[in-house]
């Protein structure tokens, strides 16, 4: 499957995006978290302390940008019309304003993941570099899948959101106040639960599963996602064993010199097991599992090699310090990826199995179809265009629970603060 191409891409189109379809509102909601002043419970200054950064023309970066309300948020955009808008987290004082002030400090910022298909170069073989198809693409379904649930059902949360990064990736943002106040050390503490994937290029073992059982998280990621995925689809839509060069990558995984010997003479020789019609992976594959996995080799610690190869070619490859450190940059949702033209749209991790990243709409084809329907003076102008179920995912399924969330939140602090005053006065 040939890799999706760049499309053609003008940064002057970008003031009429903005202009027309940027869900500016929606955003800084968002990121405001409920503290929008119509409760007395709200920090009004919540807002003012989150940090935006701008990447403008000829590589220009500015960071620590803040705004005060939505419509400074909006007019500033509008105004500078950036190629990138990047979100960070809040600090103690107003970003921009933190000349004023001897110390600046995060105080809060999303649990985020970023994962970009580049860290799987030696695994997939139909693309590399900034390159995407739909074959190498469910590696980013599998990473959905496995870190969605485990957050959901492992750690207890709720809001999480997933975008996609526009070219090579996916991003997550995990937005439950628990998760925005966490440290520095637990947000390593949870990166870390997630790494498996030890090994480095030089390196034959490059995932190790220690331990007589595998963890329940990772027997569950193996079962219900990794094995499936790996011999329904990666195996045949990579050619993962179909060549002396890559299978010599699964031998050198294996600890056994005579098994895999024995393996290579197999496949050296073309020997089947089975009809010459099935696909040569599979049937290598076959061999391999038969070989490892028979009882003789039970002794031996065999059996957990074949799991490790296949969580090395599918399991999720973190950028660990993105998630450990708070003070990590993101890319916005909705941004135009200026190499492909493609909006950073909301993925469903529900169906992120139908997500295709060739289909996303680029900012191009958002613009025909305005000038399709006609310049209205709709609110949601995007109601007409290909981004209209982008951001109606994003509003029901994630920005409209979160913000009930959050009120009831800060309701429920406020109305606890205000009885506990109300008793230390013997009320």
């Amino acid at each position: 499957m040939r890799p999706q191409q760049e499309l053609d891409f003008n940064p002057n189109h970008l003031k009429l995006y903005y202009g027309k379809l940027f869900p500016f509102a929606d955003i800084y909601r968002w990121m405001s978290y409920g503290n929008d002043g119509k409760h007395p419970g709200c920090d009004e200054s919540y807002s003012s302390r989150r940090e935006f950064a701008f990447t403008l023309d000829n590589d220009i970066f500015v960071r620590f940008q803040s705004f005060n309300n939505a419509l400074d948020f909006e007019k500033s955009i509008k105004d500078k019309s950036p190629l990138k808008i990047d979100m960070g987290p809040v600090y103690n004082v107003e970003p921009a304003k933190r000349q004023a002030y001897a110390q600046i400090d995060p105080v809060e910022r999303e649990l985020i993941f970023d994962i970009d298909m580049t860290d799987y170069d030696d695994v997939r073989y139909c693309c590399s570099g900034a390159d995407v198809c739909l074959d190498c693409w469910p590696l980013m379904t599998i990473v959905i899948k496995v870190i969605d649930t485990s957050l959901r059902d492992d750690f207890g949360f709720k809001h999480i959101l997933w975008v996609y990064s526009g070219r090579r990736g996916v991003h997550c943002w995990v937005c439950d106040g628990r998760a925005r106040r966490l440290t520095n050390e637990k947000r390593a503490a949870i990166a870390d639960y997630f790494c498996v994937y030890k090994g480095n290029e030089n390196s034959h073992k490059k995932v190790s599963l220690t331990g007589a059982t595998l963890h329940p998280f990772l027997a569950t990621s193996y079962t219900n996602v990794l094995k499936d995925f790996f011999e329904k689809k990666l195996l045949i839509s990579q050619n993962i064993l179909a060549t002396e060069e890559r299978y010599e990558k699964i031998l050198n995984m294996i600890p056994d010199e005579s098994i895999a010997s024995e393996l290579r003479g197999k496949w050296q020789e073309g020997r089947r097991t089975s009809s010459a019609k099935e696909d040569i992976n599979v049937v290598r594959w076959e061999q391999c599992k038969q070989l490892l996995q028979s009882g003789k080799h039970k002794a031996q610690g065999l059996r957990r090699c074949v799991e490790e190869i296949v969580f090395f070619f599918t399991y999720p490859r973190l950028d660990m310090e993105v998630t450990k450190h708070m003070n990590h940059l993101l890319k916005a949702p909705f941004c135009v990826h200026p190499n492909t033209g493609r909006i950073c749209v909301p993925i469903d991790p529900n169906r992120c199995e139908e997500f295709d990243p060739t289909t996303v709409p680029s900012l191009s084809q958002l613009l025909e179809e305005l000038n399709n329907e006609g310049m209205r003076a709709d609110v949601d102008e995007w109601d007409g265009t290909s981004l209209g179920n982008a951001i109606t995912l994003f509003r029901s399924s994630f920005l409209q629970p979160l913000l009930k969330a959050c009120k009831e939140e800060i309701e429920s602090s406020y109305n606890l603060k205000l009885q506990q005053s109300k008793n230390s006065l013997g009320w």
